[in-house]
């Protein structure tokens, strides 16, 4: 028998505003990330041209338009003085940027010819070696999962985004999940996708996808997959790992050079890049000089 190699795609979805450390991203993937195929970005129509300044042999701008339903379309949202944008149709509620960047990944897997979909946000920097073959083994895919860590009454907005996953995937609703699948840095299987798209369209009337995940603006993208691997599929194609392999710096003030070094020498030995929110205030060519300093080769 011919073992034929499982190929990966890392996949991005961003927009302009984090352009400067999307472009982060490109210099440390190209640096330090071997193992993958294609990185595909998935953006909105009215960022394609920007983002198309980066494309390359294996790195791909895909517009919005080429993964969602035509009824599902961008607007300047009022709001906001007409700096944001906003998405509107009949079918769903109005969502915002953070839903539409989830939407697009779970498209990605009907224009992507990989195996798998390695996913990275635009605020992540590579800072040591990672190959992408690590999330293969023995034709199973790494799923990240925090086995019953929403057992913690904290988490409240985890278990909502958890049973909501569920309703879209027709789960009892008495058939409650613990887990957590929420990370930056997961891969799910293309094939996986697919079906889950499916499963979901039978197991509402027919509806598209996006209009069912989309029936509650409170959704996760993660959850909705997760549950998918381990209670329709019963984790087949799957291991779990609950191994993060991205050091984030998720909310606070803007740290100092001293705290910004600390954060990434307390960074774990298994952990190959650094996620610092955008939100946060810390430059991007800041996070570049640090990781210049601190980078393992």
């Amino acid at each position: 028998m011919v073992n034929i190699p499982l190929k990966t795609a890392i996949v991005t979805a961003s927009y302009a505003s984090d352009f400067e450390r999307f472009c982060l991203l490109c210099e440390t993937m190209d640096e330090y990330v071997t193992g993958h195929k294609r990185h595909l970005v998935l953006v909105e129509p009215a960022d394609v041209e920007m983002f198309r300044a980066l494309e390359s042999g294996n790195r791909v701008i895909i517009d919005e338009r080429d993964l969602l339903p035509h009824w599902l379309r961008p607007y300047p949202d009022p709001s906001s003085f007409f700096r944001r944008r906003i998405w509107l149709s009949r079918r769903t509620k109005p969502l915002r940027g953070w839903h539409v960047q989830q939407l697009r990944r779970i498209g990605a897997a009907a224009v992507a010819e990989e195996d798998a979909l390695f996913f990275c946000d635009s605020d992540v920097a590579f800072f040591r070696p990672f190959d992408c073959s690590s999330l293969w083994s023995n034709g199973n895919l790494r799923l990240f999962r925090r086995t019953n860590a929403l057992e913690n009454p904290d988490l409240h907005d985890q278990r909502l985004w958890s049973a909501n996953a569920g309703e879209a995937l027709g789960i009892p609703a008495g058939q409650v999940s613990t887990h957590d699948y929420i990370s930056t840095l997961i891969a799910w299987r293309r094939d996986a996708v697919m079906d889950m798209c499916e499963h979901i369209k039978q197991q509402n009337g027919g509806r598209h996808w996006v209009e069912s995940v989309a029936a509650s603006r409170k959704f996760s993208e993660c959850m909705i997959y997760g549950r998918y691997a381990d209670e329709i599929l019963g984790t087949e194609g799957h291991f779990h790992d609950d191994h993060e392999l991205c050091h984030i710096l998720w909310s606070g003030a803007a740290p100092s050079v001293a705290e910004l070094e600390k954060f990434i020498r307390n960074a774990g030995s298994h952990q190959v890049a650094l996620g610092i929110q955008s939100f946060v205030g810390v430059d991007p060519h800041r996070i570049r000089q640090l990781i210049r300093e601190n980078a393992v080769r």
